[in-house]
C-alpha cells in the first residue's frame, strides 16, 4: 500500500474545499456582498454630501436672515431717533408758543392793571378836585344860589370825568 502522509490529506482537502468553494459560487457571493457593501457605503456617502450642502445653504440662509434683522435693526434705531428728535423739536415749539402765549396773555393782564389803576387814579384826582372845588366854591359863596350853582358844577364835572 502506498504511504500517504499527512501533507497528502491537507491537499486533498484544501482542493476538495476549494472545489466546494467554487461550485458553491462563494467568490461571487462574496464579491456580490462586496459590491452591496461598496454600494451602501458610496449611497452613505452621497447621503452625507447632501446633508451637508443642505446644512451650508441652512447656515447661508441664516446668516443671510441675521445680516437682514441686523439691518432691520438698525433702520428701527434711526427711525426712532428720527421720531424723538422730531418730538423733541415739537416739545420746545410747544414749549416756546405756550410761553409766548403766557406772556402775552401777562402783558394784556399787565396793560389792562395799568390802565384800571389809572381810571382809577383820574378817577381819585377828578373827585378831590371836584370836593376841593365844592368847598372852594362853598367857602366863597353862600346862599340858595351857590347850593344850586355848586351842585349843577358838580354834576357837570363829575359827567365830562367819568
Amino acid at each position: 500500500m502506498i504511504e500517504i502522509n499527512e501533507p497528502f490529506w491537507a491537499l486533498v482537502a484544501l482542493i476538495i474545499f476549494v472545489a466546494v468553494v467554487l461550485y458553491m459560487r462563494v467568490p461571487r457571493m462574496v464579491a456580490g456582498m462586496l459590491d452591496k457593501r461598496a454600494a451602501d457605503i458610496r449611497e452613505e456617502l452621497d447621503k452625507a454630501a447632501r446633508l451637508r450642502k443642505e446644512a451650508e445653504d441652512l447656515l447661508a440662509d441664516y446668516q443671510r436672515k441675521a445680516k437682514e434683522a441686523e439691518r432691520e435693526a438698525a433702520d428701527i434705531v434711526q427711525q426712532a431717533n428720527r421720531e424723538a428728535e422730531a418730538m423733541t423739536i415739537e416739545a420746545a415749539r410747544r414749549a416756546e408758543e405756550y410761553v409766548a402765549s403766557r406772556t402775552r396773555l401777562a402783558e394784556q393782564k399787565i396793560a389792562q392793571a395799568e390802565a384800571q389803576a389809572l381810571a382809577e387814579v383820574k378817577a381819585t384826582a377828578a373827585d378831590v378836585a371836584v370836593a376841593a372845588a365844592e368847598k372852594l366854591l362853598a367857602t366863597r359863596m353862600k346862599g340858595d344860589a351857590a347850593d344850586t350853582l355848586i351842585s349843577r358844577a358838580i354834576g357837570n364835572v363829575k359827567a365830562k370825568l367819568h
